[in-house]
């Protein structure tokens, strides 16, 4: 099927735009900490987890509305809306006092958050459905957004206040935000071409797909990859801070390493989806995270525990201990002393250290019985969990999170073609979410365990769940179809 005049330039233009907005969207993680690190504002840790919460909850909420209002406007419209709404909270944001300034502040301009929403629809528009899982992929490579605040919001912010030199230039970020805002919202206004769609649906035809199972399941999906890419791409700042000592601008880096692939693979789970289907793509997105989320799960940590010792073959006396070894009458036994290495290196992965140690109360003159421990043995096991084997897995968490972003969008044009608005506004609702939610709970882990990779093992039961859902439902459509085929399935 031919492409309709215009439809790359729209794909375009909507994918810079959702940049923008998803670039202001997550503006918060890098003010509100800039200006506590600054002692420009002193606001509690509560507090700046509520402020920079507070975007990304607003973004999700308001998902599932401006969905429904693009299914009956078109994107054209309400995308420049969005953008053109979004920048008016975000210029007020420069005269911000105090607290509730900010917090009223985030619950405005979170509405740039939404625009994904708008931009799924409107591209839905565009292309046929053997195409629409690139498309849609290539339209959310616009999370990259987040990585380009991540990486030159900071810069921005010490250029702006030399320094911090002059601590009151902070005021001038949030306006260059809703500067680009406006441009960009005009600038897609008068260059995409407008395609809407109008199937003269009721609200509640609008709303029936809100009644399907599918769709919260799809929804629960993008919790999982969506919700935990935003809430990840934040967490990971303190998470190296803490852990492995870092800056905060090498945290900044590193954080930015997994949110940057993450964001640009996301075409290429749409392109898979295209080719092998999206369920398929999606067993292995589960698989993948399951595997990397449960090696990431292990804590850093060096294990001391009671290894193979010496026993004694007979009764007797000892003669000597010590050195390596223990004479009992006339028996020599040899034990493993620890060796201590003056150039000791952190091990890549993991080392297994052993070695022996007179048992207590093994000493001359002693009488020994057979079977008697002579020589205790310990086991030192120490798992670092380097930085860089860290990274590399939690890279591969962004990747597959990236491309299950892409698979997960996949599915909405062509199970609910008439309500693509309504129906992706709704999962991305849900997924929004998870970026909210899910950094309170790793939280609320992290008190409860002490163990900062506990945010990893929360993410192995989520994704545990999405894959016995998803392979339930598959095997419901097996026995459906061809339950011949089902029933020989099951009995080999």
């Amino acid at each position: 099927m031919t492409e309709p005049k215009g439809a790359n330039l729209a794909l375009a233009m909507a994918t810079v735009a959702f940049a923008v907005c998803f670039a202001a969207w997550m503006i918060y993680g890098v003010l509100i900490v800039f200006l506590n690190a600054n002692a420009i504002f002193t606001f509690s840790p509560s507090e700046i987890g509520w402020l920079i919460g507070i975007p990304i909850l607003t973004g999700s909420i308001m998902r599932l509305p401006i969905g429904i209002a693009t299914d009956k406007w078109g994107g054209h419209t309400m995308m420049t809306v969005v953008m053109v709404v979004s920048a008016i909270p975000m210029f007020l944001l420069s005269y911000a006092t105090c607290y509730w300034h900010f917090m009223l502040a985030g619950l405005g301009f979170g509405l740039s958050g939404a625009s994904f929403a708008v931009g799924v629809a409107y591209v839905s528009t565009w292309f046929s459905g053997d195409k629409i899982g690139t498309k849609l992929g290539i339209f959310g490579m616009g999370n990259v957004g987040a990585a380009v605040t991540s990486l030159l919001g900071p810069q921005l912010l010490i250029w702006l206040t030399k320094g911090g030199k002059m601590p009151e230039n902070w005021r001038q970020f949030p306006l260059i935000y809703g500067f680009f805002l406006i441009v960009m919202g005009i600038i897609f206004y008068l260059l995409s071409g407008s395609r809407k769609v109008d199937k003269q649906l009721s609200m509640s035809q609008r709303l029936a797909p809100l009644k399907s199972i599918r769709v919260w399941r799809f929804g629960l999906y993008y919790f999982l990859v969506f919700g935990g890419f935003v809430a990840l791409s934040q967490w990971l700042l303190s998470y190296y801070v803490n852990v492995y000592r870092v800056t905060i601008t090498t945290a900044g880096l590193l954080a930015a390493a997994f949110s940057l692939p993450s964001s640009l693979i996301r075409a290429v789970g749409g392109w898979l989806s295209d080719i092998f289907g999206a369920r398929t793509v999606m067993y292995w997105v589960f698989a993948l995270m399951l595997l990397a989320c449960a090696c990431l799960s292990i804590p850093k940590m060096q294990i001391t525990t009671p290894g193979q010792g010496v026993l004694a073959r007979g009764k007797g006396e000892v003669k000597q201990a010590g050195d390596g070894t223990i004479t009992v009458n006339d028996t020599v036994y040899n034990y493993r002393e620890k060796e201590e290495d003056t150039n000791v290196r952190e091990p890549f992965l993991l080392s297994v250290t052993q070695w022996q140690n007179p048992a207590p109360g093994i000493e001359l003159g002693k009488q020994v019985a057979r079977t008697e421990l002579l020589a205790e043995g310990i086991t030192e096991i120490n798992f670092p969990a380097t930085i860089w084997v860290f990274t590399s897995l939690a890279l591969v968490v962004g990747v597959t999170m990236g491309i299950g972003m892409g698979a997960v969008y996949k599915y909405i044009p062509n199970y609910f073609p008439d309500t693509v608005g309504v129906t992706g506004g709704m999962v991305g609702v849900l997924g929004g979410l998870g970026g909210w939610l899910c950094p309170i709970i790793f939280g609320y882990l992290l008190q409860t365990t002490g163990l900062w990779s506990s945010c990893w093992f929360f993410l192995v039961l989520l994704t545990m769940v999405c894959l016995v859902w998803m392979h339930l439902v598959v095997e419901q459509i097996v026995k459906r179809k061809a339950p011949e085929a089902a029933m020989q399935f099951e009995s080999e």
